[in-house]
């Protein structure tokens, strides 16, 4: 059950294609992307370093994650 859970989608994420937000690389993914988190749902943003603060464009959300540029 507790796998069931892990692997249920974020049905509303709260981020929307191609919305501009101010965020922190708060770590490093395992290919050295950047990570940002909004009210826990992750943001890919490539290009970045850990402690990064900037404004990101959001390109792609998927249900559990989605994909960012630096702007």
């Amino acid at each position: 059950m507790e796998r069931e859970q892990r692997m249920r989608p974020v049905l509303n994420a709260p981020v929307k294609e191609g919305e501009e937000l101010e965020v922190e690389i708060t770590s490093l993914g395992a290919k050295g992307d950047g990570i940002t988190k909004i009210d826990g749902f992750i943001i890919i943003v490539p290009g970045t370093a850990t402690g990064d603060k900037i404004k990101i464009k959001v390109n792609k959300v998927m249900p559990r994650v989605a994909f960012a540029e630096k702007i």
